[in-house]
Order: structure tokens, then C-alpha cells, then sequence
């Protein structure tokens, strides 16, 4: 049973000398240094608490600043609400809204069936996000889930007694738009209709299992057992995976002898760039070396498990591993969503190879998760991220 509740939530209390984007931001593990400075030069912004400037105060101080933002009235506590939160944005030409649900869900252990994972996670991670929570005693970002959906008299019913509270527009040109809603009827409709269905974690692993600990810690502790989550239903338009392409850096191979160890594990032709990105769809990957030498490539035809049709599972295992022995420390990985950008970085000759993805399919995602596989880390990127800063749930 998924327990999924309207929360007093704490939001930005916006002066006249301030807009929603001096709040916001994107969520913390993908915000660059620069982009770090400029939303920290901000007096009340989300990532003073997310990321702490001061690494001296890393856990301690953000609690202190944000219990000086609610007694400063930076911060306004609502009654009991979910929010519904959009973004329009624009997916390779087509302008898409993607519109969830945000509340509060209460943790529970995978092996229960109904908060089901797609993917492994790093666990010095979630160690750094624990003990933030530990501290802060709030959830300050929001986990991604994906859930069957809500019936058309609902969401109706929603959508007359929303109300707007928030619209920005990021750099990006993704427009984000946060409603309150506020109804008791319809708030606990939405808790009712939700209550049977399962959940799968589209984004937020670490999130997800850092707060599970946390409750694990404090089984007597109601307000504990829950985390901060934004709900998008499975047929919703704006529901858009990227793939998460590879970049590796290697100096324990040559590019001869890793080309000759892909021709052994994969089935490959030698094409050009222009014809490995055209064709990409029909094929598992493509890869660029650092010489400019291109492949597509495909799996060998001999499954050894249920995951051996994912292409980040036959990356992981043939190419990551089998052939740059990541795994035993001899290549590093770096993971980007955006092509233009991995041809950029190999242009300028910063890596050896890249692997190039296609789109994942979130059915395939579903039916793997559905069945208890965990897919490799960064297996889907779901575009556009869910930004932090607009509600907060705080426990204490």
C-alpha cells in the first residue's frame, strides 16, 4: 500500500525586491561551480541549505539558516496541501508539459513491492545526504516518481480548485509552474486513489533510500517515515527519458587494442560520424574514439540474463568493464545527456571514447523494475529535473 499525504509545507514568502528564481534551483547534483556562485550570491536561496557554502558548517549551519529563514518570515507555513507542479519545455522542436503531483510518501523497504527502483546507486552519497537530514531534520529536494495515474473526474476536480502560486522561467527556457491545492475532498481523493497502486522511482535513488534510513532511525517518529515526492502519472505527455551517454578516460589501453577488444565482445561496423548518429536508432550504441574513429555496435546475440537487451547493461559489462576494466579502477567514467556536448568534449580530445545511447523506453524500464532488476547507474536521465526550493518539508 502506497501512503501518499497533503504536508504543511514551508515556501518561499517572495518581498518585492525578490522573484521565485532567487529561491530556486536545479537539484543539487547538477548544478556546476559557477552556476553554484551566482544562485549562493542570493540571500534565501535553496542551495545555502543544499550545498552550504561554508564547508565548516556544512550540516550544522544550514539547519541554523534555515530556522533563521522561518523566524526572519523568509519562509510562509501552509495547511495542509499538495502541490501540482508543471514544466513546459521544449523536447528536440516539440513543446511538452509534464505535470505532477506533490506530497508527502511514506518510506518503505523495496522488498515490500510497492516503491519499486530502477536503478544502482553510489553509496557515499546517500552517506553525505543522511547526515544533512540527520541535521536538518527537513526534506529540502524532492524525489521523482512514476505511478499509474488519477481517474479523469479527479484530475478534473483538481485542475478547477488549483491554485497558482508560482511561475519562473530557467535559463533553459523550461517554464515551471507550482499550484497549491488545498481542498480536503480532493486531497484525500487523490490519497485514496493512490493508496493501491505501485510507484516506481524514476529519479531520486539516493534521495529515496537516504530517507528510508532516516525513518529506519526513527521508527517512532511519525512525521519521519516520509519523504518529500513529485508524482507524474505513466501516460503523462511531458514524461521524456534521455539516455545517459559514456565518456571514458583511460590511459591502461590503447585506442588499437580497444577497438580490437570491441570487435571480440560486439558486433560492429566502422562507419562516420554523421552516418553512426543517423543509424543510431536502428543499432544498441555507437562509439566515438579519440582519433575520430566511429562504430555502431550491437550485442552479440547470446543473452546471459534478463538484462542483456538493455544497453547500458551490455556498455556496463562488455565495453566499461570487459574492455577499459573499469571496474577494477583502471578507467574513469563520466556520464552526459546531451549529445552536442559529448562530441563537443570529444572534438577537443578530453576523453578517449564515448559511448553514444539511444532514448530508453520507460515500458522496458517498467517491465525490468517490475520483475526486481536494477538497472546500471545513470541508465535514464528524465528531462527536464525536478527543481528544489519551491515547498519544503520539515520535520521537526
Amino acid at each position: 500500500m502506497v501512503e501518499f499525504l497533503p504536508f504543511e509545507g514551508y515556501r518561499p514568502n517572495i518581498k518585492a525586491d525578490e522573484h521565485v528564481g532567487d529561491r530556486i534551483s536545479p537539484p543539487y547534483d547538477v548544478i556546476g561551480l559557477d552556476y553554484l556562485k551566482e544562485l549562493q550570491s542570493k540571500p534565501h536561496n535553496i542551495t545555502r541549505l543544499t550545498l552550504n557554502p561554508d564547508a565548516d558548517k556544512r550540516y550544522h549551519g544550514a539547519r541554523k539558516e534555515l530556522e533563521q529563514w522561518i523566524s526572519d518570515n523568509a519562509l510562509k507555513q501552509d495547511t495542509p496541501s499538495f502541490y501540482i507542479y508543471e514544466q513546459t519545455f521544449d523536447d528536440h522542436g516539440v513543446q511538452k508539459t509534464r505535470r505532477g503531483i506533490v506530497g508527502i510518501l511514506k518510506t518503505e523497504r523495496y522488498e515490500d513491492g510497492n516503491i519499486i527502483p530502477h536503478e544502482e546507486t553510489f553509496s557515499k552519497v546517500k552517506a553525505d545526504r543522511l547526515n544533512l537530514l540527520r541535521d536538518m531534520e527537513a526534506h529540502l529536494e524532492s524525489i521523482f516518481g512514476i505511478f499509474a495515474g488519477l481517474t479523469p473526474e479527479l484530475n478534473r476536480k483538481i485542475r478547477d480548485n488549483e491554485r497558482l502560486v508560482f511561475r519562473y522561467v530557467d535559463s533553459s527556457n523550461v517554464e515551471h509552474r507550482y499550484y497549491r491545492l488545498s481542498d480536503p475532498d480532493i486531497t484525500a481523493r487523490i490519497t485514496e486513489e493512490l493508496k493501491d497502486q505501485k510507484m516506481l522511482i524514476a529519479d531520486g535513488h539516493h534521495r529515496y533510500e537516504t530517507a528510508l534510513n532516516y525513518a529506519l532511525e526513527n521508527p517512532d517518529d511519525p512525521k519521519k517515515q516520509y519523504v518529500l515526492a513529485t508524482l507524474v502519472p505513466s501516460d503523462d505527455e511531458g514524461l521524456v527519458i534521455w539516455p545517459t551517454h559514456r565518456l571514458v578516460k583511460s590511459e591502461n589501453i590503447s585506442e588499437k587494442n580497444a577497438v580490437k577488444g570491441i570487435e571480440s565482445a560486439l558486433r560492429t561496423q566502422e562507419v562516420s560520424r554523421e552516418e553512426m548518429l543517423e543509424k543510431l536508432p536502428e543499432h544498441m550504441m555507437g562509439i566515438v574514439f579519440k582519433s575520430g574513429k566511429c562504430l555502431l555496435a550491437d550485442s552479440d546475440g547470446t543473452p546471459d540474463n534478463i538484462l542483456s537487451a538493455l544497453d547500458t547493461y551490455v556498455v556496463q559489462q562488455k565495453v566499461l568493464y570487459g574492455v577499459f576494466k573499469s571496474d577494477e579502477g583502471k578507467a574513469d567514467i563520466s556520464y552526459d545527456a546531451e549529445i552536442d556536448s559529448v562530441l563537443k568534449k570529444m572534438d577537443a580530445k578530453e576523453f578517449d571514447a564515448a559511448i553514444v545511447l539511444n532514448d530508453p523506453s520507460l515500458q522496458t524500464i517498467w517491465d525490468l523494475s517490475m520483475k526486481g532488476k536494477r538497472m546500471p547507474k545513470k541508465t535514464t536521465f528524465f528531462f527536464p529535473k525536478i527543481w528544489s526550493g519551491f515547498v519544503i518539508y520539515r520535520m521537526a
